[in-house]
C-alpha cells in the first residue's frame, strides 16, 4: 500500500515551470501551453503493469480531452529511448516528458521514498496535477487508481 506523500503544492499555486524532452525527439515547456489546461501526470516506469493501466486509460480517453481543450502529458524519469518504445507499443497519442534530471518530480513534490515488499527506494509517487489556462493549480490527485484515473481526471475538467 503505498503511503500517502506529504505534498508541497497545493490547489491554486502557480504551477512550476518546465522544460523537458519529449518522446519523438521534442521538446516541451508548460509555457509552450499557456491559455489551455494542462494534465500533467507522473507515473513511476515506463511498461510497468499500474503505468500501462493508467497511460492505456488516458489514451483510450484522449479524444475526449482533446475535444475539451486539455494537453496531457505523462511524466517519469524513464529516458526518452524508454519513452519512445512505451509509446509504440501502446500507440499513446499523448508526450511523454523524460525528466532524468528529476527537476520537474522535484519541483512538483512527487519523488520521494517509496516502498514495495518491504524495500525502500527513491521513486516517482503516482500523483497528477491538472493546471489551469491561467498557469494555476486547479486540482491536485494525491493517491491515483491507474484503471479509473483518468474519467476521473475528465470529469474535473
Amino acid at each position: 500500500m503505498a503511503k500517502e506523500i506529504e505534498l508541497k503544492l497545493k490547489e491554486g499555486d502557480k504551477a512550476p515551470a518546465f522544460s523537458a524532452l519529449t518522446n519523438g525527439g521534442g521538446k516541451a515547456s508548460l509555457t509552450d501551453f499557456k491559455g489551455k489546461n494542462v494534465i500533467l501526470y507522473f507515473y513511476p516506469r515506463d511498461d510497468t503493469p499500474g503505468c500501462t493501466k493508467e497511460a492505456c486509460a488516458f489514451r483510450d480517453h484522449f479524444a475526449v480531452f482533446k475535444k475539451k481543450g486539455a494537453v496531457v502529458f505523462g511524466v517519469s524519469t524513464d529516458p526518452v529511448k524508454s519513452h519512445d518504445k512505451f509509446v509504440e507499443k501502446f500507440k499513446l497519442p499523448f508526450t511523454l516528458l523524460a525528466d532524468e534530471d528529476k527537476m520537474i518530480v522535484e519541483a512538483y513534490g512527487v519523488w520521494g521514498q517509496k516502498s514495495f515488499m518491504g524495500r525502500k527506494y527513491m521513486g516517482t509517487h503516482r500523483v497528477t496535477f491538472l493546471i489551469g489556462p491561467d498557469g494555476r493549480i486547479k486540482k491536485i490527485w494525491p493517491k491515483v487508481k491507474p484503471e479509473e484515473h483518468a474519467e476521473e481526471v475528465l470529469a474535473a475538467l
